[in-house]
């Protein structure tokens, strides 16, 4: 079930950014609800993939934090990986972080190559969780401005042969 962090503003970007913390162990989600609070931003958990799925549907998240469950690799209903599949399937845009307890470097190239962000190890180090987490962040608001000058870059690349039309026909207009 989902649980709702408070409601700050971050400090380091002026804006609060909602995070999406998918872990089936409590004390995690707990941790992670007071140290993302701490950092001003806005926290929702689920505690099981179908939960998450619900959660991402219904809502803008800016970070997704996920749990990658130990051996067989599943979160009570679907498969972390599943769940990350049908997660970035809804919004490619969101950056996610794999929150892992035995990190293997085939573990860690399977989220990856399925659209994880990056990963974590547990217990987690807060200062590395913090830098991984403000960086994901700032990637996606660099890529959420890039999207943005570049739809602005062609429109105006699109405009040049009207505005030079127009100029021709005032032009035509103004000779008679």
């Amino acid at each position: 079930s989902a649980q709702s962090g408070a409601f700050l503003r971050c400090a380091c970007h002026g804006v609060t950014k909602r995070i999406l913390i998918v872990d089936d162990n409590d004390s995690i989600r707990k941790t992670l609800i007071e140290f993302f609070d701490r950092l001003g931003h806005q926290v929702v958990t689920a505690d099981c993939g179908k939960d998450a799925e619900q959660e991402f549907a219904s809502h803008t998240f800016d970070l997704v934090v996920y749990d990658l469950p130990t051996s067989d690799l599943v979160m009570r209903d679907f498969s972390s990986i599943e769940v990350l599949n049908k997660l970035v399937a809804v919004n490619k845009g969101v950056p996610f972080l794999l929150a892992t307890g035995y990190p293997t470097i085939e573990t860690a190239l399977e989220a990856i190559k399925n659209g994880a962000y990056d990963y974590v190890i547990k217990p987690f180090h807060m200062d590395d969780l913090t830098i991984k987490v403000e960086r994901a962040l700032m990637t996606r608001q660099l890529k959420t401005s890039l999207e943005r000058i570049y739809l602005i870059l062609l429109i105006f690349v699109l405009s040049i042969p009207i505005l030079f039309m127009i100029s021709i026909i005032l032009g035509l207009i103004w000779a008679m």
